[in-house]
């Protein structure tokens, strides 16, 4: 019996961390001796101060009018909604073969890459064998509009934003979300609970080829250009379920994944105020990973609401919004650093 889709996750997923130097443009290979992997997302944050995250993606490419921040509504290429551009900020102006190169932008406040600032990339190679893929369409203000992928599996998870309108919101299909997910849609750019409405989704769950859009303008926005980023599960790879809060402090909830993971992310889809937490395995190599980024805040890193990393999932070791109140409900995203157990019956060893 294999226990795993994929023995060598990092294949297919990558943290990388940084320091900055000013350099401009600047290699950044991948650290770690695995397989190499091109990949085709890339999520950037500062880590030491205030700056908005940076997610760029092959498909759209890269350069200095690319680039979305998920910590606001800010169109394609314009990182704070007002006057930041990636120009400005820095930007990644290629995708390498195992890594990517980034450019040092013209403000001393830069995202990317200045002087001794600190780093964190999140990275993903597009493909069907991983459960991931990156779409862009042209709205058409049309309710029921199916929108072929080719993940040939059901997503379990979507992120969609409007790339060439400011002020649009982050829509986010999760399929543990509520009971009924395909009629409720999360923020990723806030940390409000769970909103049903069926001009999003148009309440239909995706399928193994399509998922469907309803007529909303943050979706499917007449004429306007959009992307969406898709995930389906597999086993010892990923996962996106959910869990219910306990209010036990360090005796926390234990969430199995069927791996070690490399990110956790928990959102609060039941209550508001439950910010996007992320947490890695560099950024917090020993337990508990305590260092905590918010995809929906452009705020630094902070040591709070620790989890355990665990050979076989995760463990919530603190009490709060943002992981485990009591009776509220909570989604998380994971993706593996490695299988509990391997295709050849080898258990992973834990942290």
């Amino acid at each position: 019996m294999a226990y795993t889709a994929i023995d060598d996750p990092s294949a297919y997923f990558k943290v990388q961390l940084w320091t900055g130097d000013d350099t401009s443009p600047r290699a950044i290979a991948f650290d770690d001796t695995d397989t190499n992997m091109q990949p085709d997302i890339v999520w950037i944050k500062k880590r030491n101060d205030a700056a908005s995250h940076t997610l760029f993606d092959a498909v759209l490419g890269a350069g200095s009018t690319k680039g979305l921040a998920t910590d606001n509504m800010s169109r394609e290429g314009l990182l704070d909604g007002s006057i930041g551009t990636t120009a400005a900020y820095g930007y990644l102006s290629a995708f390498g073969s195992d890594g990517f190169t980034v450019t040092t932008g013209t403000s001393s406040d830069g995202y990317i890459n200045n002087g001794s600032d600190t780093y964190v990339a999140w990275c993903w190679k597009e493909s069907a064998t991983a459960g991931c893929d990156i779409l862009t369409y042209t709205g058409n203000a049309t309710d029921d509009t199916d929108i072929s992928h080719s993940l040939s599996a059901v997503p379990h998870l979507i992120i969609g934003k409007v790339r060439d309108v400011n002020g649009e919101q982050w829509k986010v299909y999760h399929h543990k979300n509520t009971s009924a997910p395909e009629t409720d849609h999360l923020r990723l750019h806030t940390n409000d609970a769970t909103t049903d409405d069926a001009t999003v989704w148009s309440d239909e769950v995706p399928t193994s080829s399509v998922f469907t859009l309803g007529n909303t303008n943050g979706i499917n926005e007449s004429g306007k250009l959009f992307v969406s980023y898709l995930w389906s599960e597999k086993q010892g790879f990923s996962k996106f379920g959910s869990y219910v809060g306990n209010n036990a402090g360090a005796d926390g909830v234990f969430v199995y994944t069927g791996f070690r993971p490399a990110l956790v992310i928990q959102k609060a889809s039941s209550a508001g105020n439950g910010e996007w937490q992320m947490t890695d395995n560099k950024r917090d190599p020993f337990n508990p990973s305590d260092s905590k980024l918010n995809a929906d805040r452009n705020n630094a890193e902070f040591s709070d609401f620790a989890i355990d990393i665990l050979s076989n999932g995760f463990k919530t070791k603190a009490d709060g919004a943002d992981q485990q109140d009591s009776g509220v409900t909570y989604v998380y995203i994971a993706f593996a650093e490695a299988p509990f157990v391997n295709s050849k019956g080898v258990p992973c060893n834990a942290r």
